[in-house]
């Protein structure tokens, strides 16, 4: 009897921790779905805030942190010499070095680290951009200047690199590459531009092309992305000028629709909903599609849908909720016609003391059962529930400063990371690790 006691503790006590314990591989979680699965989770933050477990120093970054296997995984860069301005018409020259850092998710330790010497000529230069993508023990990480390395994950060794810029000829983007790469049973899927050559996929065990599609003459920043329905896979990549809908495995395309962002500009991945995509842009471009045929069923309009421009929206019982990009705001839009049912300046300035959202001001969302977490970019991290009748604030928890900026604001533009029972979230100074878990 004893004995079975003990087991059946035991059992419990696995059956929590797994309850608890869970990964982000890359940008926007498993599956870049925006969805954190895990239980066992605040519902309200305590008086002060929930517990920091630590802070350790990082460089400058927009990139996010990827969490797999006990481990954290980050990019930054190691500036030496050079101004930065942020100005959008202007390439700022640095010179520094890009790093991948691996951390102990528990102690924030650091495990081990890569370094390359990298300058910049970028608008917003800023360091990657890129989150890692982990997958079967190695670590993908794109820099913001076309250097793409496969590392192993338990040691930092390289097993291959390549660099866009001198194997492909590839124009280094204004704003910087930006496209996670996104692996798929063999394959990694990366954006490297040009003709022909707009997409390409890669054997991940050697980094030898396997295939490239697509040509667009002007910068793609949309990362690549899979979605799987009517019994088959397709890879959406999203130029300036269209949507498309590939094979994963030969490339080989399916549909185009004409949708192009504002600037040119699309950083938000397609969401699946049912039979149908919604795509979203800068300039307040947006469309509902048809994932079959691409056959467009709307397309938004300034006063309606939304533009999302940095952050990637989440879509939940047949509602859109994004931010929108032109006005600052946080919007709730209905699935089947696109009309908004709500927007609210207070994720980004809670008593309004502005009157009006702030153009390109970010929220970056992330859904935990009935509860969403929203992390602004002035750093702090807010505990919702959103729904379509309205917006609901229950806490609010200063995180980081923002130590980056754009005109005369400070902002934090990094994605944070849900794992573990924590969240990860980085500034250009300290990546910091939060429990969320009940405790």
């Amino acid at each position: 009897m004893r004995i079975l006691i003990v087991c059946l503790l035991v059992l419990s006590d696995l059956l929590v921790m797994s309850s608890i314990a869970d990964d982000w591989p890359g940008w926007l979680g498993p599956n870049r779905s925006s969805e954190w699965h895990e239980s066992r989770i605040v519902d309200q933050f305590p008086k002060g805030g929930p517990p920091v477990k630590w802070r350790v120093p990082v460089e400058w970054g927009y990139a996010g942190p990827a969490v797999a296997n006990g481990k954290i995984y980050v990019m930054d860069y190691v500036h030496e010499s050079g101004e930065v301005t942020n100005s959008a018409g202007t390439r700022d020259a640095l010179q520094g070095s890009e790093r991948i850092l691996c951390f102990d998710a528990e102690t924030g330790e650091v495990v081990w680290k890569d370094e390359y010497r990298r300058p910049y000529k970028l608008s917003y230069p800023r360091g990657p951009r890129c989150t890692p993508t982990i997958a079967d023990g190695r670590v993908l990480a794109l820099g913001a200047e076309g250097n793409l390395s496969c590392l192993d994950a338990e040691s930092g060794d390289v097993i291959w690199r390549k660099d866009f810029v001198q194997e492909y000829g590839a124009e280094v983007p204004n704003w910087g590459f930006s496209q996670h790469p996104l692996v798929d049973a063999d394959l990694v899927h990366c954006i490297v531009g040009g003709d022909g050559q707009t997409a390409i996929a890669l054997n991940r065990n050697t980094g030898k092309e396997v295939w490239r599609a697509l040509s667009s003459k002007k910068h793609v920043y949309c990362p690549p992305s899979i979605i799987a329905g009517n019994g088959r896979k397709q890879l959406l990549i999203w130029t300036p000028d269209s949507l498309n809908s590939l094979d994963p495995a030969s490339g080989a395309v399916n549909w185009t629709t004409e949708l192009k962002p504002g600037f040119g500009m699309a950083t938000a991945v397609p969401r699946l909903i049912g039979g149908r995509l919604f795509a979203t842009g800068a300039g307040r471009v947006s469309a509902l599609l048809s994932a079959s045929s691409g056959t467009v069923i709307w397309r938004g309009t300034p006063h309606t849908s939304v533009g999302c421009s940095i952050s990637t929206p989440v879509v939940h019982n047949g509602v859109i909720y994004g931010n929108d990009a032109e006005s600052g705001t946080l919007v709730a839009a209905r699935v089947d016609d696109g009309q908004r049912l709500w927007q609210t300046v207070k994720p980004i300035d809670k008593d309004n003391t502005r009157g009006r959202g702030e153009r390109n001001a970010t929220v970056f969302i992330v859904r935990n059962g009935k509860q969403y977490f929203l992390f602004n970019d002035s750093g702090e991290l807010i505990l919702a529930r959103l729904s379509a009748e309205a917006y609901g604030e229950v806490s609010r928890f200063a995180v980081l400063k923002p130590t980056n900026f754009t005109g005369n604001r400070r902002v934090v533009w990094s994605h944070p990371a849900f794992a573990d029972g924590c969240m990860f979230a980085r500034n250009d100074e300290e990546l910091v690790c939060v429990n969320l878990a009940t405790q």
